[in-house]
């Protein structure tokens, strides 16, 4: 235990992870209380696609262009200003709904502004980690990063059900703009050396050297490629037919309680990532997105509150072992300077199907029935790790060796 919080000694990464906890908090709060807003404005399972759907638009178009500001401004600024720019947007939010005023057109507006917002602020704030501890404690940080946020999520996603419940989506969407807020203030405490900042104006030259980074490694891109089949796929299933399930057989709160189980697991596998660290990490990682299935199948197959506790749980402890995996592997092997805009090669292609998923799951679901388009989503999931899983590239990667322990972790990686 000593040993996995070696990292908050250091003042910058203390400050960070208070950031993106409270950032994590408030993100756990939107989607759910939005998924709602929109069910008690019109029902229509379509609209509530289009609605969570603008916000994956606007991250896919902007998420490129993120990145490249990420790497040439100091990134504790910009997550200073895309967090004030999201409680902004959620207080609009909140007010529509208090207020009465709220229309399907007024929340696609203002969800592809909040989506602009998070398309800015996600490079930043994945690669800011191997600036704020040496590099030997670098696989701690991000676990630990992550088991920080996870618990957020935990705490917003039950408090979101709560107050959805008891409250109404307005009150809940009001919380989560003062919780961006937070996440601002945090953020001004880091403090970075000018160093971090890279000159330069020619951003479709920065983004060739960006894509270059990106495609020079197959295990970067075809886990980009699963994720693009895996993030699709649950858009749909947990953000438009999840809530629809939950609202005609478990209720609300319980769906509260089924996310809060998943943020609960990732928080046990924050732990486990953090002590347990493989030498061939990624291909661990990788193969245990297929558990990522199991809600889908508790959803389709029994809509039973308990099942589906037990799958978001175990869903959570397998993702976050990729997720640390994933991060560990890139901050190791891509140059610090080029490491955002291939974080945001990372994201456009994780992101860029979200739209699609969520859009059709809709429709999907009325044509199809909800229990076959839950049970292809999760043959999709598994179908899609099966087939990274054969990639010489993943399956043998491994750990770089730790380097002096005054070294910043970003100063490690290299180009190979």
């Amino acid at each position: 235990m000593t040993s996995m919080l070696a990292p908050l000694r250091e003042n910058r990464f203390r400050a960070l992870v208070t950031g993106r906890t409270f950032a994590d908090f408030a993100n756990a709060v939107a989607p759910f209380a939005l998924a709602f807003a929109v069910v008690d404005l019109t029902g229509s399972a379509v609209d509530l696609g289009i609605v969570v759907g603008a916000r994956s638009i606007a991250n896919v178009l902007l998420v490129l262009f993120g990145g490249m500001l990420a790497d040439r401004l100091p990134r504790s600024v910009i997550l200073q200003g895309t967090e004030t720019a999201a409680a902004l947007t959620q207080a609009a939010i909140a007010a529509s709904v208090l207020c009465g005023f709220a229309s399907i057109p007024l929340l696609v507006g203002l969800s592809l502004v909040n989506g602009a917002v998070s398309a800015i602020s996600l490079p930043a704030a994945a690669s800011l980690t191997p600036l704020t501890v040496p590099a030997p404690l670098l696989a701690q940080a991000n676990a630990l990063v992550r088991l920080l946020s996870n618990g957020g999520r935990i705490a917003g996603a039950g408090l979101a059900g709560i107050l959805v419940a008891f409250a109404g989506s307005g009150w809940a969407l009001a919380g989560n703009a003062a919780l961006f807020l937070a996440a601002a203030l945090s953020y001004r405490r880091i403090r970075l050396p000018r160093g971090e900042r890279i000159p330069g104006s020619r951003p479709l030259a920065e983004l060739a050297e960006g894509w270059h980074e990106f495609r020079a490694r197959s295990w970067v891109w075809l886990v980009v490629l699963q994720f693009m089949v895996v993030n699709a796929v649950n858009a749909g299933a947990l953000l438009v037919i999840g809530p629809l399930v939950a609202d005609n057989t478990f209720g609300r709160t319980g769906w509260g309680l089924a996310l809060a189980a998943q943020t609960a697991g990732a928080l046990l596998g924050g732990v486990v990532a953090a002590r347990w660290q493989p030498r061939r990490m990624l291909l661990i990682g990788v193969a245990l997105v297929m558990v990522d299935a199991l809600p889908m199948l508790a959803l389709g197959e029994t809509p039973f509150l308990l099942p589906l506790l037990f799958a978001m749980f175990l869903s959570g402890v397998a993702i976050e072992q990729f997720s640390v995996a994933w991060d560990v592997s890139l901050q190791e092997n891509v140059p610090p300077e080029k490491l955002a805009r291939v974080y945001s090669y990372d994201m456009l292609g994780s992101f860029v199907a979200m739209p699609l998923g969520q859009i059709s799951a809709g429709p999907l679901a009325e044509h199809a029935g909800r229990e076959a388009t839950l049970l292809g989503g999760a043959a999709l999931v598994v179908g899609a790790t099966a087939l990274v899983l054969v990639n010489p590239q993943v399956r043998g990667l491994v750990r770089r060796p730790p380097v002096s322990s005054d070294e910043p972790a970003g100063g490690s990686a290299g180009s190979h």
